[in-house]
């Protein structure tokens, strides 16, 4: 396997500090029996979203350069993930990207329409930020008002974690995406990564993955894990 990038490591590292992973025996809502666990509503200081919107600033400056005006988050989540990164956009490239975001109920006095933030034109190319590998559904909410608002060309969606594991289909939930809309879905880190990382390397005098957590992750890939999780 290639070097991971140094941020990658980090945000490994920040997610286990955060408690936002957590490594142990859960039942997900699906059902499944997961020994991992991703709660993204961890991160909740004023310092640990700095650091959470550098690693999407960079994660995706990675994947999409500066070729891109708009970073929609959808709501509710993924309002302060796309101001967070916008914010350290400015930071670390020295570009402006503007933040937008949508409203779960449209206001019909005042500051009307569904949109937060900067309005959509024609010609914007959009970004759309997530916390999680979704099942979809918020992007089947989402991609309606985005092509609502006129000729945008949305570049790709960026999340934190690819799960890697099957959505609906035999695919991953960033493989089905990519298929129904015909833009690219990354992830700031997969569980690959993660586990590469952690297993047997003790972290803070803590060893995360061991030999036991890592043949259960094994095992519950084997039996949920996409196929073939192709990168773009």
């Amino acid at each position: 396997m290639t070097h991971m990038e140094q941020y990658k490591q980090e945000f490994i590292e920040f997610m286990v500090d955060s408690g936002v992973l957590r490594f142990g025996d859960f039942t997900l809502k699906s059902g499944r029996k997961s020994p991992f666990f991703m709660n993204a509503g961890g991160y909740v200081t004023g310092s640990q979203l700095r650091r959470l919107g550098q690693y999407y600033a960079k994660a995706i400056h990675d994947n999409y350069g500066d070729d891109f005006d708009v970073l929609f988050g959808p709501a509710y989540k993924g309002i302060p993930l796309s101001v967070a990164a916008t914010m350290a956009y400015s930071e670390l490239y020295g570009k402006e990207i503007r933040y937008c975001s949508n409203r779960k109920e449209i206001k019909d006095h005042g500051d009307t329409g569904i949109l937060l933030g900067s309005p959509i034109k024609d010609g914007d190319r959009v970004v759309i930020i997530e916390d999680v590998t979704t099942s979809g559904k918020s992007i089947e909410e989402t991609f309606p008002i985005l092509e609502a608002q006129g000729e945008v060309e949305i570049k790709g969606l960026m999340v934190s974690l690819n799960r890697m594991e099957r959505g609906k289909t035999e695919k991953s939930a960033l493989q089905e995406i990519k298929e129904t809309y015909g833009f690219s879905a990354n992830a700031i880190v997969t569980m690959a990564e993660v586990v590469e990382h952690l297993h047997n390397k003790p972290y803070k005098g803590n060893i995360y993955i061991d030999d036991t957590l890592k043949a259960a992750i094994d095992s519950y890939y084997q039996q949920y894990g996409v196929k073939q999780e192709v990168s773009q």
